[in-house]
């Protein structure tokens, strides 16, 4: 086998194998005998009929096709090792045969995508956006308030009207044009009011039922709404309340701490603010680092092949899809909810799929243009730092390593210091945040 390599358009190379007679002729007995089962011939028992004879039968070229697979199977992978320091890989290749090909002339041809060049054209001496986020007393008192509404206890209500922030316990059957709508129905139904969980006026027209009262709500759809039959348009909700709640917080004292498994309510609150100035800290760096990617990108240019978009569409249909599957909703019955197939779904993630696939094309190339590298003791000091956290010795943690966690922590060492470096190179404007 023979083959040589050649750059074609749009971030793909044409691979041109020669195999030799010899090789033609053995990848045709290996098809003959891996499919003679498939043919019958009269005259013959099922699998037992000679070659010659199914070639003369079905033609010269009945295993062409199985051959030229198995000789792919073979050889493809040899290639793309060999030619891996020139070329990565990422997508199947579309194969077809030579335009001469024979049996003298066995050629096999092989379009494969291939990561492409970037071409980046600034990415020193830029005015750049950078966000650091503060935690404000109010946010902290929102979390604390929401940690006591987890606790909260229910008391039933009989002696006044529905009011914003009680949980009713409702039955409505909506109608549009006087006919019921799928969706619009349902018994038992339980909404804290003041959520906004339903369409606008809803909520607002059951504040001041009485439990026993029915009432018939005129509400309109928002123009946005999901179901276009329903977009814009008005309807009416037959609403019965049967139960109405209110919600008692618990005390915010040092029982409450407790229960939150603190030693005290100083160090419930402390504990509250730290993991806030962390996410905002997360939150700085993630916003300062996808402004630097999108400045640069600004100016980068590649010709991405449709596999690594595809690819990266994917792994974002993959994301909803375990999305959708927590929230107990399967992927098929939200496409059906939505009247798109999955292919128009997944070319919805095209736009953003090019630009991720940009900005992860631009990350190694500086990296490798910056000799950007994590030195062992850097490892190893990260190492002992996620040993420290379960407990282990470095040495006996490492051992346990997956390899891929050693590369996701080289990885994750080099991008730190790749940030860093833009930031020291760039002007780096500090934007307003709130």
């Amino acid at each position: 086998m023979k083959y040589k390599v050649k750059s074609a358009e749009k971030s793909t190379v044409k691979i041109t194998i020669n195999f030799t007679p010899e090789e033609w002729e053995e990848a045709n007995n290996k098809a003959y005998l891996q499919n003679r089962g498939r043919y019958a011939v009269n005259g013959f028992r099922k699998g037992k009929v000679p070659r010659h004879v199914l070639e003369l039968y079905y033609g010269k070229g009945v295993f062409y096709e199985e051959a030229l697979n198995l000789l792919f199977q073979e050889h493809y992978p040899e290639i793309v090792k060999k030619e891996e320091k020139k070329h990565t890989f990422v997508g199947e290749p579309t194969l077809s045969l030579g335009e001469d090909f024979s049996e003298e002339n066995i050629v096999l041809e092989a379009v494969a995508p291939v990561k492409p060049d970037v071409v980046i054209d600034q990415y020193k001496g830029i005015k750049i956006s950078k966000y650091e986020y503060t935690v404000t007393d109010a946010e902290v008192e929102e979390t604390i308030h929401a940690d006591r509404e987890r606790f909260a206890e229910r008391i039933e209500i009989k002696d006044r009207p529905a009011q914003m922030g009680d949980i009713a316990t409702i039955d409505f059957l909506g109608k549009k044009d006087g006919v019921p709508f799928e969706g619009g129905a349902a018994e038992g139904q339980q909404l804290e009011l003041g959520s906004k969980a339903f369409i606008p006026g809803f909520e607002e027209g059951v504040v001041g039922m009485n439990v026993g009262e029915t009432k018939d709500l005129s509400v309109t759809f928002p123009e946005n709404y999901s179901a276009k039959d329903l977009a814009g348009k008005e309807a009416v909700f037959t609403v019965t309340l049967h139960k109405l709640e209110e919600k008692k917080l618990p005390e915010l004292d040092e029982e409450f701490a407790k229960k939150m498994k603190y030693d005290s309510l100083d160090a419930y609150k402390e504990k509250v603010r730290a993991r806030l100035e962390q996410s905002a800290k997360s939150r700085s760096v993630n916003d300062t680092e996808n402004a630097i990617l999108s400045k640069i990108a600004e100016t980068a240019h590649a010709e991405i092949p449709d596999a690594m978009i595809d690819r990266e569409c994917e792994v974002s249909m993959q994301r909803m899809e375990y999305s959708l599957m927590y929230q107990g909703i399967k992927l098929d019955d939200y496409l059906k909810y939505l009247g798109k197939t999955r292919e128009e779904f997944k070319k919805g993630y095209e736009s953003e799929a090019r630009n991720t696939v940009l900005r992860q094309l631009i990350i190694e190339k500086l990296i490798k243009d910056e000799n950007i590298e994590a030195s062992e003791e850097e490892i190893a000091a990260k190492v002992a730092e996620q040993a420290k956290s379960v407990g282990k010795e470095p040495e006996e943690y490492r051992k346990s390593m997956d390899p891929r966690q050693l590369e996701y922590i080289e990885n994750d060492i080099k991008l730190t210091k790749l940030f860093e470096f833009l930031e020291n190179n760039n002007e780096m404007i500090l934007e307003e945040t709130k």
